[in-house]
């Protein structure tokens, strides 16, 4: 495999660069835009759900940044950790992997395990788009238990220490999938709560008291300790918002958060 190709694009975000532009456009014309942060969590969902929270969290990143994102996010297939090393394929162009980076981080290669997972791509025409310089390092996370965030936080930090880049780290993640608004919302919020905290332990602790359905707790948990390794000194919860917004339907959401560390 020489690149990944979109595997989503016409499903989760428009396939034609024009609309994808126009899209993007609109969702960062209306985004905050402020602070520098060094991690953000951004949802990865299609984007008339999700489109406008991942613009709120990238807008906290400032788009002069041309140094090297760590996108990580869930297998939903059950795959294991592994990364990508080749470029990834967007309406909008190609983002090139930052190779030296991605081997430093001494994790199995497995290109066929990316090859449909979404939780990656739908971050990508983001990047390209607003920080068209940068670099990205993949990470697919299957192994989201403590532990192994905390080894993966690890991991990072010594990629960077070695590579002296310039990194911002990307959680991709939703929060409760198809419960009441109502729920949705009282059971994300007290989990987020733990993060503006700092506190990693607290927030496996609150997703597990409250069963709460977040797909990608893992690579949240991992930014946040990385983040905070590199000398983050807060977190703070964006936006949040849900499906039912959008559709309607109250009965049965996904809860989508745009959360910054800085």
């Amino acid at each position: 495999m020489t690149m990944r190709s979109c595997a989503v694009a016409g499903m989760f975000y428009p396939r034609d660069p024009s609309h994808l532009e126009q899209l993007l456009e609109k969702y960062f014309s209306v985004s905050s835009g402020a602070g520098n942060s060094l991690g953000i969590v951004s949802p990865h969902a299609g984007y008339i759900y999700s489109g406008a929270i991942a613009a709120q969290a990238f807008s906290t990143i400032s788009p002069d940044f041309s140094g090297t994102f760590v996108v990580i996010g869930p297998s939903h297939r059950g795959y294991i950790n592994c990364v990508s090393k080749v470029p990834w394929e967007t309406p909008l162009g190609v983002v090139d992997t930052d190779v030296e980076f991605v081997e430093l981080l001494d994790i199995e290669t497995d290109e066929f395990s990316h090859r449909d997972e979404h939780s990656l791509e739908v971050q990508m025409p983001f990047i390209k788009y607003r920080f068209p310089r940068a670099r990205i390092a993949p990470v697919m996370m299957g192994q989201q238990d403590y532990p192994s965030a905390m080894r993966l936080a690890e991991k990072i930090g010594t990629a960077i220490k070695r590579t002296n880049r310039d990194v911002r780290i990307v959680a991709s993640s939703d929060f409760s999938h198809y419960v009441a608004e109502e729920k949705a919302k009282k059971d994300d919020l007290y989990a987020i709560e733990s993060l503006t905290m700092f506190n990693v332990p607290e927030f496996y602790h609150r997703i597990e008291a409250r069963n709460v359905s977040a797909c990608g707790y893992g690579p949240i948990a991992t930014m946040v300790t990385a983040c905070k390794n590199l000398g983050a000194k807060k977190a703070r919860l964006i936006q949040y918002a849900t499906s039912g917004e959008v559709t309607g339907d109250r009965r049965e959401v996904v809860g989508y958060a745009a959360i910054a560390v800085m």
